[in-house]
């Protein structure tokens, strides 16, 4: 059977999240002065006030935590992103305007702008310079979420005729690498055959 809050301590659960102090969260749920440090911590020891706080805790923490989906999209919004997205050339060709509605936001590291003017102090032209993020690092970090590959350290092989560096993505792949540079080759029967 499940424990239901009453009002009073649905509000002191509120404000005890709102605030962190059980005595005022206590005074503010509408309990009396009098009774109120014993009813905070009262109130703290009850399951169902427990409950209702880690719901409280991990709500608040979902709204402000990017899920691994938003991530996604805000790393794919930056892989995505071309500049001829947030350029339009003006009707005779020569100007092209720069805007950023509709585009995608999140691509754009930094956007400066400037006005020049010509030398008699007349007809400005603003001057608009439009950073992106780096597509290729979006895609790398995208690769890593998707487990695409894995993050690999290099390997130096010295089999005294010559220097090999290699970059090695998985365990199981230097183990490998180091049978092959042995001269172990995978053998017909899953054993190795040394030659």
């Amino acid at each position: 059977m499940e424990n239901r809050l009453t009002v009073k301590q649905e509000k002191f659960c509120i404000y005890y999240f709102d605030c962190g102090n059980a005595t005022a969260a206590a005074l503010k749920a509408g309990y009396s002065q009098k009774t109120a440090k014993s009813i905070a911590t009262e109130n703290l020891s009850k399951p169902a006030i427990a409950a209702r706080l880690k719901d409280l805790q991990e709500k608040a923490a979902s709204a402000k935590i990017m899920s691994v989906t938003e991530r996604k999209e805000r790393l794919s919004e930056i892989a995505r992103a071309r500049m001829t997205d947030l350029m339009e050339c003006g009707p005779d060709g020569s100007r092209i305007n720069v805007g950023i509605d509709g585009c995608q936001s999140a691509a754009i590291q930094s956007i400066k702008s400037s006005t020049e003017y010509d030398d008699d102090g007349d007809h400005p032209t603003i001057i608009t310079d439009i950073k992106l993020h780096n597509p290729i690092e979006a895609i790398k970090e995208l690769n890593k979420m998707e487990k695409v590959y894995e993050e690999g350290g290099n390997m130096t092989i010295n089999d005294n005729r010559q220097t090999l560096n290699v970059i090695v993505v998985s365990d199981n792949a230097r183990e490998l690498t180091e049978r092959i540079c042995k001269g172990e080759l995978p053998g017909a029967q899953g054993g190795t055959q040394n030659h």
